[in-house]
């Protein structure tokens, strides 16, 4: 079926197409999204890589300008304009690898879109049917669609994995009376991935795995934000180094290398926690993998 074109089609229809294929080939939601994440990262590696060397390249000058700081520290132009060309002759930009190191956040955008519409970007059909998918299964069990109406579809997505809604639907939606339907199982190691985690965990129904494994996801998230933004300052501390060539700790740590990383350290975390709680628990896992792949991918 053919989805109407819309400019964040761009990313959403491949995003979408990969997650359908790859839940295709695994029959498991959980595994096809770590695949994709994977998938994601291995295409982002040279992003990352060009952001990393941009980050490093300023910490490595850090020296050069604390001195010329230093040596103009009474005439805030002079000291602009020797900052600059610095930055220049050295090939550095602070906005450039700022603006590559952000280019991950921007996926998730038409990711969560994705997650959200499942009908239309994983399964493919029109928005025009999905609404009417939605609508006949309402009928059915007007009870299910009571929840967050933003995830629908969602809703809907797992309840076609029903024979006795897929007739419902059949018989409902004159476009797909002879379409084979199939939905999507969001289950995962007994975790529902469609589900979005809870903070109040005193107002659960129960405590079992399903919303313990739920809660802890966004944890996984925000933890490994954590580990990463670690090895990044590692990593831009070693490079900078006195005139002797031995590392020197407390330039490091006044650096504005150090403090930006400073920044992120609290900053990613809580941008994790606050998306893991508030969004489909899907995005978590694509997000706590793909940090995972990136610290692979950049050791110590």
């Amino acid at each position: 079926m053919f989805l109407a074109f819309r400019l964040r089609d761009l990313i959403t229809v491949p995003f979408g197409w990969l997650m359908g294929q790859l839940y295709q080939l695994t029959g498991n939601y959980g595994v096809a999204m770590i695949l994709f994440a994977v998938c994601v990262q291995m295409v982002m590696l040279p992003i990352t890589a060009k952001s990393k060397k941009s980050m490093m390249k300023m910490s490595r000058i850090q020296p050069q300008m604390q001195e010329i700081q230093r040596r103009y520290a009474d005439d805030q132009q002079k000291q602009a304009e020797a900052i600059r060309k610095l930055q220049q002759d050295e090939g550095v930009s602070l906005g450039g690898s700022c603006l590559w190191s952000l280019i991950p956040l921007f996926i998730l955008i038409p990711l969560f879109t994705v997650i959200r519409e499942p009908l239309t970007y994983i399964l493919g059909y029109s928005a025009d049917v999905s609404n009417q998918i939605i609508e006949a299964l309402k009928n059915v069990d007007p009870e299910a669609f009571k929840g967050n109406i933003a995830y629908a579809q969602v809703t809907a997505a797992q309840m076609l994995s029903n024979p006795e809604h897929v007739a419902a639907v059949r018989e409902s939606v004159a476009a797909l009376s002879d379409t084979v339907l199939t939905g999507i199982n969001f289950d995962f190691r007994g975790i529902n991935l469609g589900r979005v985690p809870s903070l109040a965990f005193w107002k659960w129904e129960a405590y079992n795995w399903a919303n313990i494994g739920l809660f802890l996801i966004p944890l996984l998230s925000a933890g490994s934000q954590v580990v990463q933004t670690k090895i990044m300052q590692k990593q831009n501390n070693s490079v900078i180094t006195d005139k002797n060539g031995v590392q020197d700790e407390e330039m490091a740590k006044n650096s504005q290398a150090n403090q930006s990383t400073q920044s992120m350290m609290l900053m990613m975390p809580l941008m994790s926690l606050w998306i893991g709680f508030t969004v489909s628990a899907g995005l978590s896992v694509y997000w706590f993998i793909g940090g995972l792949v990136r610290m692979i991918s950049d050791p110590i």
